[in-house]
């Protein structure tokens, strides 16, 4: 899952970016709303974090221009003012969350989960794929009851394919989701870290689940 993070307070920024790439998010962060504009422009985000109070561009303007754009993705805004009218601005002008600051990191990964959730259309933290289920809670892989280690990137792309199962996704759209914008690792780095997902998620004689498109990219559904 990709998150950009929109923060003008640098410290603020660089805490929050830690902490998601430590729960296994791909971000990436810019500090106004004119700098957002661009990252928006060339990515695909899974949700935005969004402060109110920003130069150049603030969080409101910003959010106006994306809604305008049809750019519908999930977007929480931050602020320092715990005031009704300030949330709702914020809402009218299309923000889908709220959180004062300061907070709680715990409540903030919380609500992200949530939007992340409702956005694909799912009720609970458990994604599932024939026997395969993966815990967006606590990051957690299992198949016919047997837990699964993978890597931090491993579980993203997982994820990423199990969100989109049924859904051809292309390797270019993958990067875009797990990696960050100014990624420039090995270009077959989609299909090395897929391989390693097969080989630690197709147990012994069960079915396989990550399906390669030749030419296009992969696709996870039940092989039936």
């Amino acid at each position: 899952m990709k998150i950009l993070v929109v923060e003008d307070e640098r410290d603020l920024n660089n805490i929050i970016t830690k902490y998601l790439k430590k729960n296994n998010f791909g971000v990436d962060s810019c500090y106004n709303g004119e700098e957002a504009l661009d990252y928006v422009a060339l990515t695909t985000y899974d949700l935005i974090i969004l402060d109110v109070m920003m130069p150049k561009m603030n969080g409101h303007e910003f959010l106006c221009e994306i809604r305008k754009k049809n750019i519908k993705t999930p977007v929480i805004m931050l602020t320092a003012k715990d005031t009704l009218e300030d949330k709702i601005t914020g809402l009218d002008y299309g923000a889908d969350d709220y959180i004062v600051k300061p907070f709680e990191f715990e409540e903030l990964f919380a609500r992200i989960r949530a939007l992340i959730r409702r956005s694909y259309g799912n009720t609970t933290s458990e994604l599932v794929l024939d026997d395969l289920i993966i815990n967006t809670t606590n990051k957690s892989v299992a198949r016919a009851g047997i837990d699964i280690d993978l890597t931090g990137k491993e579980y993203e792309v997982l994820e990423y394919l199990i969100q989109n199962k049924g859904r051809i996704v292309t390797r270019e759209q993958i990067q875009a989701s797990v990696w960050d914008y100014d990624y420039m690792g090995a270009s077959n780095i989609i299909d090395v870290v897929i391989k390693n997902i097969r080989k630690k998620i197709d147990l012994g004689d069960s079915k396989t689940l990550i399906h390669t498109k030749r030419g296009v990219g992969y696709v996870a559904k039940e092989d039936k």
